[in-house]
């Protein structure tokens, strides 16, 4: 099995906490990428799309669960997938800060192994081509 990194930066004329709504809701974060995904669990914290809540992306039976497993509001979603996947150890992980001008800067990153080989690099490419392209499209969703 082949190990795979997709890293994301970007920084956003916008205040961190707003950068962070977009990302931490599950809908909003579909409508994001422009893939369907709905919270099919509430987290018991004080957010519902806190730890413990569940996405799923897809329709029907070719979507995937996601689950978030860190989340420190305005600073840091964490999320890994909890139903069959073609992947193995995959961590997504988003972090939130302020660069000096008091811009918000996001740092997306993924990591997963393939479970089939040689599907890693396309999968790889897919997912970083549809979330760099729905970072950019972060200022819409504000």
């Amino acid at each position: 099995m082949a190990s795979y990194t997709i890293e994301i930066k970007d920084t956003f004329d916008l205040p961190r906490e707003q950068v962070f709504a977009v990302f931490a809701d599950h809908e909003t974060f579909g409508k994001l990428l422009g893939a369907p995904i709905k919270r099919v669990r509430d987290s018991d914290q004080a957010d519902p799309n806190g730890i413990g809540s569940v996405r799923k992306i897809g329709i029907g039976p070719l979507g995937i669960e996601e689950t978030v497993v860190g989340f420190e509001p305005e600073s840091l979603i964490e999320y890994t997938i909890t139903s069959a996947s073609p992947l193995r150890h995959h961590m997504g992980r988003i972090r939130f800060d302020n660069d000096s001008n008091g811009h918000a800067r996001v740092r997306y990153t993924i990591t997963f192994e393939d479970l089939v080989p040689f599907t890693g690099g396309l999968i790889q490419k897919a997912l970083e081509q549809a979330i760099r392209k729905g970072v950019q499209r972060v200022p819409k969703f504000v």
